[in-house]
């Protein structure tokens, strides 16, 4: 009975396992189809301007769209397909799907210099254990690496050894390399995902740069790499999730991104949640964990924060609401509004230069407005002097010298409220505070709250400044991928570890670091090698 049930178990759980590697194999077939699809539209394109011209300023960015959705297409491929290897591995029936590649790899110049790594080779046969061994021959494995500001190739000999005594051939296993079939060391394919993840360059203008320099790497190639990347360092992505869920208060936010949809652009969102415990001492690490979304409904900010309670510092936005029910589950979420959002539209009308520039003439500003940025300027010099203090201090001293200024401050806004007209340009940010006052005075009473939502706008920025790079995102999948690589480089970042350094130890080492030791690869554990050398 018992080997009954274990063999039904097992056939069942091979059953399984076979119906996944299908699902992916199809899957990565799909997504192959698609990149050659956008490869043959983009070399379709291209031949109609050269036949016919530039026909107009539309046209002429159509190029630079389907730029980015080849390698949007292309890193989506070699992700599927690493997928289906693992699935298919797993399996006896179900082959790993082999992508078609378009042009083959070409020799690495001969101009660029060799550096020679001779892998030791056996003392001894692995078969018999003689020590009678002569060379055989040798494999050489050649891996492009980069050093800043000098190529060179790096060639990776592997001697063979045959036993005079019983014939048998010994030779060092080959090297590993990040990307099957991958010929890109780890510094510069750290160099790649930064400066597209990093520094916003594209990877059709990182091709164009390396073309410049004597080395041809395709979009096609950069985006197999990307891809591959993007897989491997899923497992740090997913340990620094949990790290940010586990904190008791969050800074959360989103900010725009226009995402390439159908020859067409929509608005999506990049939504951004960071843990910093350093303005109150601390001992947690800080991180920072992004996500995409086409759109800006409730449900998104819901799903992101399933599972977790806490306090959110973040703005009025309306999609926030259902967190805050007291029947949520496990628990309702506790909202902090930021001062400095609400100082900002004060400031607005109180800012002389600003308004004098887009009227191009003296504007008189709101003495009103001017008071309200002084009084809350005064809240936030308290906060300084409490910076890096714990929470109890900061409540102690928050209701020692905060609530007054507070109450003082309440009482001045519905006293000049009272005076104005609905239709006055200060009354808005004074209702937007009034309404919404329980919320505001929440860091009153308790010391965990900060008086602003910074960490989160702070997070952001990366994401205006690329924009104005990039332009848009290729498709949701490449959303989805800009946001989990920002995670990573961001919050290597807020470790003050330099992103690309980490990057190519942790694509150098990950391949031999148990599951059980990956959290040693986390940016605030991580050592650079001249330390772990010292050590």
């Amino acid at each position: 009975m018992i080997l009954a049930e274990r063999a039904a178990r097992l056939e069942a759980e091979a059953g399984a396992a076979q119906a996944i590697a299908e699902a992916a194999y199809a899957k990565a077939k799909a997504t192959d189809v698609e990149a050659l699809i956008a490869h043959l539209k983009l070399q379709i394109e291209k031949l109609r301007r050269e036949l016919y011209g530039t026909r107009s300023e539309r046209t002429a960015r159509l190029l630079d769209q389907l730029e980015l959705q080849l390698e949007d297409a292309e890193v989506s491929a070699s992700e599927d397909e690493i997928a289906a290897g693992d699935a298919a591995m797993k399996t006896v029936s179900v082959a790993a799907l082999e992508r078609r590649r378009r042009g083959g790899r070409k020799p690495f110049p001969e101009h660029l210099p060799r550096e020679r790594v001779v892998v030791p080779g056996p003392i001894a046969c692995a078969c018999c254990g003689s020590d009678r061994l002569r060379k055989l021959g040798e494999d050489v494995t050649e891996t492009l690496e980069m050093i800043p500001r000098r190529w060179k190739v790096i060639q990776t000999v592997r001697e063979k050894f045959t036993c005079r005594d019983c014939e048998s051939i010994t030779q060092p296993p080959a090297p590993f390399h990040v990307a099957p079939r991958g010929f890109l060391g780890p510094n510069l394919l750290a160099t790649i995902l930064f400066e597209k993840y990093g520094q916003h360059m594209p990877l059709n203008r990182q091709s164009e740069r390396t073309a410049r320099e004597g080395i041809e790497l395709s979009v096609s190639t950069l985006a197999d790499q990307v891809g591959t990347c993007t897989s491997v360092l899923r497992p740090l992505h997913d340990l620094i999730q949990a790290h940010v869920f586990g904190a008791e208060r969050l800074h959360g936010d989103d900010t725009t991104v226009p995402i390439l949809a159908k020859g067409r652009t929509v608005t999506g969102r990049i939504w951004t949640y960071v843990r910093d415990d350093r303005p109150f001492g601390g001992p947690a690490p800080p991180a920072v964990l992004y996500h995409a979304s086409r759109d800006r409904t409730a449900g998104h900010a819901e799903r992101h924060l399933e599972g977790w309670a806490g306090i959110l510092q973040a703005d009025a936005y309306a999609g926030y609401n259902g967190l805050y029910d007291p029947s949520r589950l496990p628990g309702p979420i506790t909202p902090a509004l930021c001062w400095a959002h609400s100082r900002r539209q004060f400031f607005e009308l109180a800012d002389i230069a600003a308004r004098a520039r887009r009227a191009n003439t003296v504007a008189a500003i709101s003495p009103i407005a001017l008071e309200a940025v002084k009084r809350i300027d005064a809240l936030f010099a308290v906060e300084r002097a409490l910076n890096g203090r714990d929470a109890t201090e900061r409540r102690r001293v928050r209701q020692e010298q905060s609530a007054p200024l507070v109450a003082e401050m309440e009482a001045w806004m519905r006293e000049e409220r009272s005076r104005l007209s609905r239709w006055a340009s200060v009354s808005q940010p004074i209702d937007y505070m009034l309404r919404r006052w329980e919320r505001f005075t929440g860091f009153l009473d308790d010391g965990r709250i900060c008086l602003s939502n910074n960490a989160a706008e702070r997070a952001l920025r990366g994401f205006a400044l690329g924009r104005k790079a990039w332009l848009f995102a290729g498709s949701d999948r490449g959303a989805e991928r800009a946001a989990a690589m920002a995670t990573l480089i961001n919050t290597a970042k807020l470790n003050d570890i330099d992103p690309q350094a980490w990057l190519a130890d942790v694509l150098a080492r990950i391949n031999d670091m148990p599951q059980s030791r990956l959290p040693e690869l986390l940016p605030w554990n991580w050592k650079p090698p001249s330390a772990r050398l010292a050590a």
